[in-house]
């Protein structure tokens, strides 16, 4: 047990002023993600900062007629909300496919953002992990690589983005609410919130130091039949191989976004035009950059199947 110290935030620039004088601090809010890390010493942390009791925990409309979801709203209710159920269908489906109903309880809207990769090496500390010690080299690569990214990934790092969430944010194009330790605001649009590996593996996101996720937010309704479909290992309770989270239209436009394949949710929007011509096409636009390796070369023509299957579940 490593010991560290704890606090209770009693407002976001209260919590993130102590975040940037502790560098090694972090926000704890459902913990599902944080607490494992730390048990496994992944993580290690020498101070936590309670943002429960930060009353960031509605979903209400906004003038323009989205939804603003606040950082600590719960999975659970996310996907039950009316709203999010009538108007944006492919999150709560993304949300009910991920984890288990006792996670989804605890488990908070900012915390799905910054969940870390599931990446085995990562999780394996007697292994070399770029994410975890930053230089110290990938053992994923040249390993076992089924589960992991075949676009996006460089030679540092291939692992994968796990959230379902996020899939389905990058699809309806949201936008991530901050604030910085100087109490400034900041709004990220949900393509620049996170960060492909790169040379540097370990800064997942374009968050500061100590800036905090105080909402998310969802612009106009986008319409269109959403769909959110995972192919996993199992039913239940596991990370995608691969996932669509898709908005298509009678006419046979749309967006498509994809989980499982690379270090953030996986979205080329001018590939988008390929979408009327079908599955096909469209996947060899939007995965035209792909670096598979032996493992995982599946994954293309998977990701082409199930797209493929959202098209046709799209037209009836």
């Amino acid at each position: 047990m490593k010991p560290f110290t704890y606090e209770r935030a009693r407002s976001p620039v209260e919590a993130a002023t102590a975040a940037a004088r502790q560098p090694d601090a972090k926000f704890i809010a459902g913990g599902t993600n944080l607490l494992d890390l730390m048990k496994l010493q992944i993580e290690a942390p020498a101070h936590l900062i309670d943002v429960n009791g930060l009353a960031l925990d509605k979903i209400e409309a906004t003038p323009e007629g989205g939804l603003r979801i606040g950082a600590l709203v719960r999975n659970t209710e996310l996907a039950a909300d009316e709203r999010v159920r009538r108007d944006y269908g492919v999150l709560s489906r993304a949300l009910l496919a991920g984890a288990t109903g006792q996670l989804r309880n605890k488990a908070t809207t900012a915390g799905n953002l910054l969940q870390r990769t599931r990446c085995p090496y990562f999780y394996d500390t007697a292994q070399p992990c770029n994410k975890r010690a930053p230089g110290s080299g990938c053992s994923a690569i040249g390993g076992v690589t089924r589960q992991l990214a075949v676009v996006g990934h460089s030679e540092a790092c291939i692992a994968t983005h796990p959230s379902d969430m996020a899939v389905a944010m990058r699809v309806l194009d949201a936008t991530v609410e901050t604030v910085k330790p100087d109490g400034n605001a900041r709004r990220i649009p949900i393509a620049d919130f996170h960060r492909l590996p790169g040379d540097t593996p370990h800064i997942e996101t374009a968050l500061g130091s100590g800036e905090i996720i105080t909402a998310v937010t969802l612009p106009l309704p986008a319409g269109g039949a959403q769909i959110y479909r995972k192919v996993r290992d199992r039913a239940s309770y596991a990370f995608a191989l691969v996932s669509v989270a898709a908005v298509v239209h009678r006419d046979g436009t749309g967006r498509v976004a994809l989980g499982g394949v690379a270090h953030r949710p996986w979205r080329i929007e001018q590939a988008e035009a390929e979408l009327p011509r079908g599955a096909k096409p469209a996947m060899a636009a939007i995965l035209a950059d792909a670096r598979p390796t032996r493992d995982n070369t599946f994954k293309v023509a998977l990701a082409e199947r199930t797209l493929a299957s959202v098209l046709a579940e799209a037209k009836g």
